[in-house]
């Protein structure tokens, strides 16, 4: 058996067969069981390595060819099978609580899977044309049958789309730049449409204005786990170039390209949520601004930066499925889910209400919550190199954490005699409650997740080595 056998082509294999199921609970099951199977997989089984369990020998092969392309994953790769298929067993868990009435978790299933191939596929400029189709098989769960997709749908495919050539053209040069790399006038054009690429697909200002969209018109769960699996995708196909370009790694002007597009990402996604009078609108801009805390990371040189980033992860997953999940449970309360509409529901929706802000914080980089420690090392890094940038993202923190302080003013102001009570489900009480006690955990225990990010930098032959 083969590493992208076992990692990518069974999963997709699994989307496909849960697609026909009707039973809800049971594809959950399934799909649930699996993910653990595979999580524990990767941080078990040597990769290209025999092992002999008594009289049965057999060994997990790194490579696989399909269609005159190999996709290889090796035992370097393990840590980060891990990191993406446990979180998408956190993001797949809290469904059952949930009314989603898109096929989520089989075509998560798949979208994950094909995920895992961009860090697999060689050559490696054709993980463009796999998160094109990440992108693709994202619509069904943003559309509904028979209607017509909505602006923020189109207006996400378009931007998405237009990256890839951007992209593909860039390879085209980067080719190049190899045979000849004394042309300073090849490399700037291969660097100009290499940015331009990523813009798009990291929807950096002012290719962002599809989030709020997507967030306002889709159900926020399936917004939540989209904007988390195509940003993590698109960040470790960034991070792949760097590492195989030494021209690109060692640019004098990289480090202020990144904390530049960083910066202006968490100020304008900080100051737009601040004045935002939708909660979904709100939990779009601060994954706009997380992804501009990862280019900051990644801005202060490539072990630092490297460490910081993947230091970034773990809280941010756990995060965005408490959010998203407290979302979700206010919206069938609340559809329109702008904060007039969900004017004192704090009241009857304590435990969703507080999973909401508390995840909110969390992302603001609050201290004592999981977003803390990360955040504290990006602005420590900051005021060494420039203090006018550091408090220019402190000032967007600020804004995120003041749409915190909108949003609970909203929920808990209701009329004078109004009774508590509790309405959501034991089972999303139970969960709600997990989640804010991991937001607690992973700000006051950072290190818990060590064994994690310490083993992901090996995944890169030249980053954080």
């Amino acid at each position: 058996m083969s590493a992208p056998f076992l990692w990518i082509f069974l999963p997709m294999a699994l989307a496909g067969l849960l697609l026909f199921l009707r039973n809800q609970k049971v594809v959950l099951l399934i799909a649930c069981l699996f993910m653990l199977f595979l999580t524990l997989s990767a941080w078990l089984l040597p990769i290209d390595t025999a092992l002999t369990i008594g009289s049965w020998t057999f060994k997990i092969t790194p490579s696989f060819a399909i269609l005159g392309r190999n996709l290889t994953l090796t035992s370097a790769d393990r840590s980060f099978l891990a990191l993406i298929y446990g979180s998408a067993f956190f993001w797949f868990l809290p469904t059952f609580s949930l009314k989603i009435n898109r096929p989520l978790i089989p075509l998560g299933l798949a979208i994950t899977s094909l995920l895992v191939s961009i860090l697999a596929v060689e050559p490696f400029l054709y993980a463009a044309l796999i998160i094109e189709m990440a992108v693709l098989l994202s619509i069904p769960l943003l559309t509904v049958p028979g209607h017509k997709p909505a602006k923020g749908v189109i207006r996400f495919l378009i931007f998405q789309t237009l990256a890839i050539p951007f992209i593909l053209f860039s390879g085209w040069l980067l080719a190049g730049i190899g045979a000849n790399p004394g042309n300073l006038t090849l490399v700037q054009q291969a660097a100009i449409m290499l940015g331009l690429g990523f813009a798009f697909l990291l929807a950096i200002f002012p290719f962002n204005t599809w989030i709020p969209l997507l967030a306002e018109e889709v159900h926020p769960y399936i917004v939540g786990f989209l904007l988390w699996t195509l940003t993590t995708a698109t960040l470790f196909f960034g991070l792949g170039f760097l590492d195989r370009y030494t021209w690109l790694r060692d640019a004098s002007s990289l480090p202020v390209v990144l904390s530049t597009a960083g910066a202006i990402m968490v100020v304008t996604g900080g100051l737009f949520s601040a004045f935002q009078s939708h909660l979904g609108r709100i939990m779009g801009f601060a994954i706009f601004v997380e992804t501009g805390f990862s280019l900051l990371a990644l801005s202060q040189g490539s072990q630092v930066g490297v460490g910081i980033f993947l230091l970034l992860l773990v809280p941010r997953t756990f995060s965005l499925v408490v959010w998203a999940l407290s979302l979700s449970i206010l919206r069938e309360q609340a559809p329109g889910l702008s904060l007039k509409d969900v004017k004192g529901l704090a009241h009857t929706w304590p435990f969703a209400t507080s999973g909401l802000i508390l995840a909110n914080l969390a992302l603001a980089g609050l201290p004592l919550l999981s977003g803390f420690p990360a955040h504290l090392a990006v602005w420590e890094g900051l005021a060494r190199s420039s203090l006018p940038l550091a408090f220019w993202v402190l000032i967007g923190s600020l804004g995120l954490l003041s749409s915190a302080v909108r949003a609970l003013a909203s929920l808990a102001s209701a009329p004078e005699g109004t009774t508590w009570g509790i309405r959501e489900t034991q089972s999303q009480r139970f969960l709600v409650l997990v989640g804010l006690v991991s937001l607690f955990v992973l700000g006051l225990f950072p290190q818990w997740t060590q064994p994690l990010w310490t083993k992901l930098p090996i995944i890169f032959e030249h980053l954080g080595q």
